[in-house]
């Protein structure tokens, strides 16, 4: 069993701390199970894996109908989440951590919360969602969005058009913030 903690600086986001089994063959690692997180009645329905290329930042992307959990396979990507729940209690609170394969830890990421990663390697990220890819579901705010200041560990990633492109979260229609509006 992974040792399952809460992060002290977002409600609801957790990090499993994974155990790898190992002998002179490689390694086992167990990287997710439902019941894990008994908390949440949710089911998996879909998994999906991100190739990054050292430099790249993918984010910051949320969902109001999406749950995900990551778990970085190979190499080390730097997480970074901001919560953007108007009535949670850390709202507006943004959290980083390196997770990879030198630390074993998955994230499980709420509904409303913001979520990137700046691939510090090359990198493959997995991560199991609770709801099938749905491009209306998709929202994002700026990577670089000076109220969230996130501490990336690089000033000029390589960025997709769309990421380029998010706006800032004083920006954002009020309809567009997590439990304001698209339900």
């Amino acid at each position: 069993m992974p040792e399952i903690t809460d992060s002290q600086l977002i409600d609801g986001v957790q990090f499993a701390v994974l155990r790898a089994f190992g002998d002179d063959r490689g390694s086992f690692l167990e990287t997710f199970r439902k019941e894990w997180f008994p908390q949440r009645n949710w089911a998996r329905v879909q998994s999906n894996v991100s190739y990054s290329k050292v430099g790249v930042l993918r984010g910051l992307h949320y969902h109001f109908h999406q749950v995900d959990y990551w778990f970085c396979v190979n190499g080390t990507v730097q997480v970074a989440l901001a919560d953007l729940r108007p009535g949670s209690p850390s709202f507006r609170q943004t959290e980083t951590l390196e997770i990879g394969e030198n630390n074993h830890t998955g994230v499980f990421i709420p509904v409303g919360v913001a979520h990137g990663f700046l691939a510090m390697t090359d990198a493959v990220l997995t991560y199991n969602v609770d709801n099938y890819y749905d491009n209306t579901d998709e929202h994002g705010v700026a990577w670089n969005d000076p109220e969230l200041a996130v501490d990336w560990k690089q000033s000029d990633p390589h960025l997709s058009d769309r990421d380029r492109g998010n706006p800032f979260l004083a920006d954002l229609p009020v309809d567009l913030l997590p439990g304001c509006g698209l339900v």
